[in-house]
């Protein structure tokens, strides 16, 4: 049975991409009370671009976290996860049991549990959330929400055309799930610009990427059980290659950091002895190939 609509009072933390998105698409919804506190909304450099964002999508805007605390019973934090424990500390002593505290922060489950930490006095209930979408997708962006407020948050903003899923009672799942994932999301990113950067100086960008655009076109899940499995038998082999490669990219005029990193990790691999530990026949799947990548860990 799917949750309904109650009003409640909102409190942002924090205005500018996703604060705006949120804000804006709830009041839209129909959701009477959004508050925003933003350290930058009266005195900085976005100042007005914050403050005409807010009036145009009916949000107050607040000059203290007390002011946000007094106006607001779920508090959704949405700054810099290099910020959430400093933005955490200047809620103590604002919030009372009353009140629900949400991070939404990407940032490490070791950091969302400082800001528990450091909440813990007030009796708010906290939690953490991770944001899977971008604000192109507006304000129904996917979320993953997790720890003692993760049900109540999702059953709140649901129903008005959010789009969040709890992922578990522990404080910082949530999180984990999203640091980790940019682990290979950013990376391809980031992997992509340097085999582009260097393919053009070759003059086969369209030619590189139309043949990676063939490897990659399956269902991810049969990449990972192609490359993981067989990994732990030709870590040297692969290891070779992407020296090779970084090779090139150097030969390009550009600073291999990626090609040299990615081949530092398949020599690492390869110093596990897997392939003579298991006399080279490969894993049957993915899960029994990091099992054997952990068990050669902890014998070393």
């Amino acid at each position: 049975m799917s949750a309904q609509k109650q009003q409640f009072r909102l409190g942002l933390v924090g205005y500018g991409e996703i604060g705006s998105t949120l804000g804006r698409g709830l009041r839209g919804a129909g959701l009477e009370h959004v508050t925003a506190y933003d350290k930058y909304a009266f005195d900085g450099p976005y100042a007005g671009l914050i403050q005409s964002r807010a009036q145009d999508a009916g949000v107050t805007l607040v000059r203290s976290n007390q002011e946000l605390a007094d106006a607001a019973d779920l508090i959704v934090s949405v700054t810099p996860g290099s910020a959430s424990l400093d933005s955490a500390a200047a809620f103590v002593g604002c919030l009372s049991e009353r009140h629900i505290f949400m991070d939404f922060a990407s940032a490490t489950p070791k950091i969302k549990l400082g800001v528990a930490e450091r909440l813990a006095g007030g009796g708010a209930l906290v939690g953490d959330g991770s944001i899977e979408g971008t604000p192109k997708n507006g304000y129904a962006m996917p979320i993953l929400v997790s720890g003692p407020s993760g049900e109540r948050v999702r059953d709140l903003l649901n129903p008005w055309g959010m789009q969040i899923s709890y992922v578990g009672d522990t404080l910082g799942t949530a999180s984990g799930i999203k640091i980790l994932r940019s682990v290979l999301i950013k990376g391809i990113e980031a992997l992509t610009d340097e085999m582009l950067l260097a393919a053009r100086h070759y003059g086969i960008d369209e030619i590189v990427l139309a043949s990676a655009c063939k490897t990659l076109a399956r269902p991810w899940m049969d990449t990972v059980e192609s490359l993981t499995p067989s990994g732990v038998i030709h870590a040297k082999r692969r290891a070779e290659e992407l020296e090779m490669s970084a090779e090139a990219v150097a030969d390009a005029g550009i600073e291999p950091v990626m090609a040299r990193a990615v081949a530092a990790r398949l020599r690492w691999k390869e110093s596990l002895g897997l392939k003579e530990r298991l006399n080279g026949v490969e894993p049957g799947n993915y899960k029994e190939a990091i099992n054997q990548i952990v068990g050669a860990m902890t014998a070393s």
